[in-house]
């Protein structure tokens, strides 16, 4: 009876949460897919039915493709650098013997991340202007005069530009958060291997990977499915140009229901986007449940 009692109570408690969950999580989805299969115009009202005829017009849309293939770099690149170099970088940091020194390095690692993105991409806007800003500046200083150009302004670099932009911005919470794993690790294990006569090196692969492999499984995903959701940067720093090579599928999204009124289409992307980070968080963590097991 009591068992009973505090199931019911446990479900009580739980229940708001749930709805909430399913009003403004789980509803707008299953919305979201009904608005996909419709030529919508929000303006005037107007619906037109056309089942998948948004999905055929995503397969024959060379700016999906684009769009779709520089998140796809994003997303590389962003793996990198604030997984594999941010656990790289915290390994470097908490071997440094002084702790003031430790604090005072997580500290100058962590501050561009607490700028908003907004922020980070003016600023960087301001660096990359190809006449009056400081990195065309410091080039022509160093007689590399070659290299200055206008980064946002070619197809070529701006979304390299953008990406380099994001990952100085996110680096140093990358770095943070596996300082914490690390910092978890039992020092007995590290004293173990330096008795042994392993090396930093080793220590490092054998030990330190191993024991973070949760952090960095987590940190995969959350890097994988942000760089799937980029917006805020390109929207501040090209808004998708020049002539749409840095088109993401967040600011094609935008662009095709705000600007070109179909928010059918807008939808599609939205579903497809949707589809594509669920499946990669799914197969993260089919993979490292696997690996706990094996291991």
């Amino acid at each position: 009876m009591r068992a009973t009692l505090r199931r019911t109570l446990g479900l009580a408690w739980v229940l708001p949460a749930l709805v909430l969950v399913g009003v403004f999580v789980y509803l707008p989805l299953v919305q979201n897919l009904q608005f996909s299969t419709l030529n919508w115009d929000i303006y005037s009202g107007s619906q037109e039915y056309v089942a998948l005829g948004n999905y055929t017009k995503l397969v024959e849309d060379p700016i999906f493709w684009s769009s779709l293939g520089n998140n796809a770099l994003y997303a590389v690149i962003s793996i990198a650098f604030q997984v594999f170099g941010a656990l790289v970088l915290a390994a470097l940091i908490e071997s440094i013997r002084g702790e003031r020194w430790r604090r005072a390095l997580r500290a100058i690692y962590f501050i561009p991340a607490a700028l908003s993105l907004t922020v980070a991409g003016l600023l960087f806007y301001f660096i990359y202007e190809p006449n009056l800003g400081p990195l065309n500046h410091a080039l022509r200083a160093i007689g590399l005069d070659g290299f200055a150009q206008a980064w946002l302004g070619q197809e070529s670099t701006a979304m390299t530009a953008i990406i380099a932009m994001s990952q100085w911005q996110g680096f140093g919470y990358s770095t943070l958060l596996f300082a914490v794993a690390i910092q978890r690790i039992p020092s007995e294990i590290y004293g173990a291997a330096a008795i042994d006569g392993v090396g930093p090196v080793r220590r490092f692969v054998h030990v330190t990977v191993p024991l973070v492999r949760e952090m960095t499984g987590l940190m995969a995903i959350v890097t994988i499915s942000g760089a799937f959701q980029v917006f805020n940067e390109v929207m501040v720093m090209t808004g998708g140009g020049p002539n749409n090579s840095t088109q993401v599928l967040g600011t094609w999204l935008y662009r095709s229901g705000f600007v070109r009124n179909n928010f059918g289409y807008a939808a599609a992307i939205a579903t497809v986007l949707f589809v594509i980070t669920l499946g990669i968080a799914v197969a993260q963590l089919w993979v490292t449940r696997r690996r706990r097991v094996e291991w």
